[in-house]
C-alpha cells in the first residue's frame, strides 16, 4: 500500500510462488489426502536486505503460521544481494548516450529485477559499477517458453553495444 504498480513491479521487493505440488499427480481421480506439499518460492531482494536474514525471516515466519501438525521443511537454494547502479555514473550516461544514438529514443531509466549475484560482488569486492544493457522487448517474453529476440534488435544491440565502448573510449 501506498506504492504504484510501476514502484510495486520493480523496486519493490517481491515473494513469488514459482510452482506448487503434492498429492497424487497421476492421471484420474484419487481422493486420498496428501502426506506432503511442496512449493518452489524466489525472492527479489531490494538494497538494505540480505540473503540469509531474509531466508531466516522467511523460515520463521513461515513456521509461526503452520499448525503444530505440519513440519516445515525451508531449503536455501542460493541468494545474491541487490545492486542499484547510481544513475550519476559515468559509465550508465554513455550506455545511455549509445541507446539514444542507435535507437533515436530517449532512454527511461527502469529498475527490474533479475539475478545476477556477481553484479553486487563487482561494486563490493572490486568498488565497480556493472552496465547491464538489455536490448529486448516485453513481446520477447523472455524466460518463457515462447521466448524469442528478434534479428533486428539484435543487430541494433551489436551497434549499441560498439557505440557505447567508443563513448567510454572518448571519455
Amino acid at each position: 500500500k501506498g506504492y504504484t504498480t510501476h514502484e510495486r513491479a520493480s523496486a519493490r521487493p517481491t515473494l513469488d510462488v514459482n510452482g506448487i505440488w503434492g498429492g497424487y499427480t497421476g492421471e484420474g481421480a484419487k481422493t486420498v489426502l496428501p502426506s506432503k506439499a511442496n512449493a518452489k518460492i524466489s525472492m527479489r531482494l531490494v538494497p538494505d536486505q540480505h540473503p540469509k536474514e531474509i531466508a531466516e525471516l522467511f523460515t520463521e515466519y513461515f513456521n509461526s503460521i503452520a499448525p503444530d501438525t505440519v513440519k516445515v521443511k525451508v531449503t536455501d537454494h542460493h541468494g545474491g544481494h541487490p545492486s542499484v547502479t547510481d544513475l550519476s555514473f559515468y559509465g550508465l550516461k554513455a550506455a545511455a548516450q549509445a541507446f539514444e544514438d542507435v535507437f533515436e529514443k530517449e532512454v527511461l531509466f527502469s529498475r527490474e529485477g533479475g539475478s545476477i549475484p556477481i553484479v553486487a560482488d563487482f561494486k563490493k569486492v572490486l568498488g565497480v559499477e556493472s552496465i547491464l544493457m538489455g536490448f529486448g522487448i516485453t513481446s520477447d517474453a523472455i524466460h518463457s517458453p515462447n521466448e524469442k529476440f528478434s534479428l533486428q534488435d539484435f543487430h541494433r544491440g551489436i551497434k549499441t553495444s560498439a557505440r557505447f565502448l567508443e563513448i567510454l573510449a572518448e571519455a
